[in-house]
């Protein structure tokens, strides 16, 4: 670590807990407005065809790279369905998401985003409902397939598909017992 990094850290540690907090979600939403405004810019300059290719192929690296990391940082050894929801609240993307449920049933977990800041904001700004499917399936079967490759991922719905009123999109994750 370089001096500048412990310094860093000790102005960190210094810092109350509250404001910690504030500090850890306006960094989560930086990240989210950064993916938002490069999006945008491919999607103006080449469509919104390339501009889904470039964010699919950077959430799926993304998704390795968080799983791998949260694993760590947390101390997850087992991944089971519990564990895996655990691990997948911790991500920049379920932090972000304001309104979400969750469960766990036997060998399954399930994700479901009930309000989504990326879609109301398109919607709000006239831009129409991002057909996001591709670029979270990615992401979502990187996460789970760098925990366990064994792990099944399995998109119920998410736009461009047909939804139910009240929620955006729902992932489940299938567990197979007979490996563990």
């Amino acid at each position: 670590m370089s001096p500048h990094d412990v310094k860093d850290r000790v102005m960190l540690e210094d810092t109350p807990r509250d404001m910690l907090l504030e500090l850890l979600a306006l960094h989560i939403r930086n990240i989210w407005r950064v993916d938002g405004l490069y999006f945008l810019g491919i999607e103006e300059r080449f469509g919104t065809e390339a501009a889904t290719a470039v964010d699919a192929g950077c959430w799926e690296v993304m998704g390795r790279i968080e799983a791998g990391h949260l694993r760590r940082v947390l101390g997850v050894e087992r991944i089971e369905p519990a564990s895996f929801i655990h691990l997948l609240r911790n991500t920049s993307w379920a932090l972000d998401i304001p309104e979400k449920e969750y469960e766990v049933a036997g060998d399954t977990a399930t994700f479901r985003v009930v309000k989504c800041r990326t879609q109301e904001t398109r919607i709000r700004k006239g831009l129409g409902v991002f057909p996001c499917k591709r670029v979270r399936s990615g992401y979502l079967e990187a996460f789970a397939n760098e925990l366990d490759p064994g792990i099944e991922t399995v998109c119920r719905f998410c736009p461009p598909d047909e939804r139910p009123t009240g929620a955006w999109c729902e992932w489940e994750f299938r567990f197979d017992r007979r490996r563990g």
